[in-house]
């Protein structure tokens, strides 16, 4: 897999699901309740539970996130090496790009 592969991994994924894999890089595992307590917080809003399950699964499903469970009621949540490495390249990406004006926009 080479880096323009992997930087364009996240491109058609939405800012939430984006969003959630930055809350799931902050520790390594979550249960669903830490994610949407921290999703809450950061939109200022109160999240629906269930886009939130529908989102990890899509993402479980998509190799970003790796699901197991912590007890018979409570699964937790951990990014995958696939996921660390597309994370880390939107981030590098968005890095590049901050503040990147051209002289031909100043013309």
């Amino acid at each position: 897999m080479n880096e323009d592969t992997v930087v364009s991994d996240l491109a058609d994924y939405t800012a939430f699901q984006r969003d959630l894999l930055w809350a799931l890089s902050h520790d390594n595992t979550h249960n669903g309740r830490s994610l949407k307590t921290e999703l809450d917080d950061y939109y200022g809003e109160d999240l629906d539970h269930g886009r939130l399950a529908q989102t990890l699964d899509a993402l479980v499903e998509d190799d970003f996130v790796a699901k197991r469970a912590r007890d018979e009621r409570t699964p937790e949540y951990r990014l995958t090496e696939h996921g660390r490495r597309a994370l880390s390249a939107r981030q590098a990406w968005q890095a590049g790009h901050r503040g990147d004006t051209t002289s031909e926009e100043h013309s």
